[in-house]
């Protein structure tokens, strides 16, 4: 495994919707990012805003000349070209990079960057499309899914809640699901207990099973 030279740096290859915001919202929490594009529009477009080079990361030679050895974490976002990404892929894990994620279009894709080395496949349009589904069918503000069909959700509380402590309209009884804590407008975020009590216009997080979080959501 390579040994690395910049702690922390992140290398985001192609800047697409995914690879953008992903390198700006590095760049704007102070982490190092360095984004590498092919397209000169795209390169001139963020030019000034982000750290970027134009460089074709498929071509290891141009990888070396950018020094994407000194760089912990590699992110692949390009997604267009599969040809494209894999090579790239497989570049980043020849140069020993100890953090790879690589944005993978299908299935398939997903498993081809797994089988070649990448660490991380993420599928962000699938994603997205998911925690929208959950988002809409409900009182759900944001849906963040884990493994084995445990989630928390940010969610509007029903009706039944208004007024009641947690105690009160025995939620984790009812429904089996935790409340976690919640938001009050104008209020720091406050960890629940059973005295904590709920408002219509608060804000709850909410973990348990999907489905139950699902059933408490749809709640009137």
């Amino acid at each position: 495994m390579a040994e690395t030279t910049r702690p922390g740096a992140t290398l985001v290859i192609g800047l697409g919707r995914f690879g953008a915001a992903l390198a700006v919202t590095l760049d704007r929490l102070g982490r190092e990012v360095l984004a590498v594009e092919t397209d000169s529009r795209k390169v001139e477009r963020w030019s000034g805003r982000i750290p970027i080079v134009e460089a074709d990361s498929s071509n290891p030679v141009a990888l070396d000349q950018i020094g994407a050895a000194d760089f912990p974490t590699a992110v692949v976002g390009v997604g267009t070209s599969i040809e494209a990404s894999v090579l790239i892929t497989a570049n980043l894990v020849d140069i020993g990079t100890p953090d790879i994620w690589a944005k993978a279009i299908s299935a398939e894709h997903g498993r081809i960057l797994k089988r070649i080395g990448a660490h991380h496949v993420v599928y962000p349009e699938a994603d997205a499309g998911q925690r929208v589904a959950h988002m809409v069918s409900g009182r759900m503000m944001d849906y963040i899914e884990m493994e084995d069909g445990f989630a928390v959700v940010k969610m509007r509380p029903p009706r039944e809640t208004h007024g009641f402590t947690v105690g009160e309209a025995q939620i984790g009884k009812k429904y089996d699901i935790n409340v976690i804590g919640v938001k009050s407008p104008g209020e720091p975020f406050e960890y629940a207990t059973a005295e904590t009590r709920i408002q219509a216009d608060d804000v709850l997080i909410v973990s348990g099973d999907s489905a139950r979080l699902e059933r408490f959501a749809m709640r009137p």
